[in-house]
């Protein structure tokens, strides 16, 4: 796959690698904690002969720098990060239509947080195996315990497991009025929370859909379901977003 890397000088302490290929109406992936841009290489190949395609580095993955500053690696910063990509990929694809964000894990919640702060900046979410956050602020902080608790296990430096922490439920408390058309993949063998955050999602958002994928597990788009997962991707873009 052809790849082109993007400097991001509109921030000025933070940079973002891209990598970008095809041609056709954009979707931009997201990645997970501890993974990179990598993780949706076979997805994109399989999509670039009908959409551009692009897939940033989160803060502290992958080709994008790693600040010593814990605050740098924030859920808003990291969404700052995404409207900067998006308003690369306008400048350089003036004439098609807003984006589909797809996302993954982390990647798929930063897409519903995504959604959640900027309503009309997206034309839909594709997230996969991911969760809301929550309300309840016992539930939040025992989350960000755990992950501080686990980012040598993420393969990370440990501020770069900020990046997981959720400071608040902007998203559990936006659900009902986020009309972004919304796609959610579980795997069928991955945890069962992703499976009932798809369910609840479905019945609490205007217009989202869940999808189980059969004998999927928590990385089932990069082998063994990538197919599956792009069919529903490219159908999703060209009928199922706005």
């Amino acid at each position: 796959m052809t790849t082109t890397s993007i400097l991001l000088t509109t921030i000025p302490s933070m940079r973002v690698n891209l990598i970008q290929c095809g041609t056709g109406s954009p979707i931009l992936f997201l990645h997970g904690i501890g993974s990179t841009s990598a993780t949706w290489e076979g997805v994109m190949r399989l999509l670039e002969d009908r959409h551009t395609v692009a897939a940033l580095d989160l803060i502290g993955h992958g080709g994008s720098p790693v600040p010593e500053d814990p605050s740098e690696y924030t859920r808003d910063r990291a969404l700052e990060d995404i409207d900067d990509v998006l308003i690369e990929l306008a400048v350089r694809l003036p004439n098609e239509p807003l984006p589909l964000l797809v996302g993954h894990s982390l990647g798929g919640y930063l897409a519903l947080a995504y959604a959640a702060t900027r309503p009309t900046a997206t034309r839909g979410l594709v997230v996969l195996n991911t969760g809301p956050g929550f309300r309840n602020p016992d539930k939040r902080e025992a989350w960000n315990a755990m992950s501080r608790r686990n980012a040598h296990r993420f393969g990370v430096v440990p501020q770069a497991a900020e990046l997981n922490l959720q400071a608040d439920s902007v998203v559990m408390e936006r659900l009902s009025v986020m009309h972004t058309p919304t796609l959610f993949l579980a795997g069928s063998d991955d945890r069962p929370d992703y499976t009932q955050s798809g369910k609840y999602l479905e019945g609490k958002m205007p217009n989202c859909r869940f999808v189980s994928i059969e004998g999927g597990g928590h990385a089932m788009h990069e082998k063994s379901h990538a197919a599956e997962i792009v069919e529903l991707i490219a159908d999703f873009a060209a009928t199922g977003a706005a």
